[in-house]
């Protein structure tokens, strides 16, 4: 089980547009290079600075088939991850009757921000 730690530097690597990408796309299957380029509209060398991101941190690993480095995802947690964030939740959660503690009083209905 992952510690507390290791589950928010996971949410941390993945926090951000184009990685998120890259795994959506990895999910489908191995992509090469000459792949992510087709969709990711950065250059080239940003593309390999968000591989290495991911691959440093187990989400993703590579082998090379000839001269091209062919990314596949690792890490089991990732596609799981991808699914919740898919989710288009239509409502926010109902607020509580009151206090869980005291059982007193009624929720206004109005959160303090």
């Amino acid at each position: 089980m992952l510690s507390l730690g290791k589950k928010a530097e996971l949410l941390k690597v993945i926090a951000h547009p184009v990685r998120i990408q890259i795994l959506e796309e990895l999910t489908k299957g191995v992509k090469c290079v000459s792949d992510f380029e087709e969709f990711l509209e950065i250059s080239q060398s940003n593309t390999s600075q968000h591989l290495t991101i991911l691959r440093t941190h187990g989400l993703i690993d590579y082998y090379m088939d000839g001269r091209l480095r062919c990314y596949f995802l690792r890490d089991p947690l990732v596609p799981d991850i991808l699914e919740i964030l898919r989710k288009d939740y239509q409502e926010e959660l109902p607020p509580p009757a009151c206090c869980p503690v005291t059982k007193k009083g009624v929720y206004p209905g109005q959160r303090r921000h």
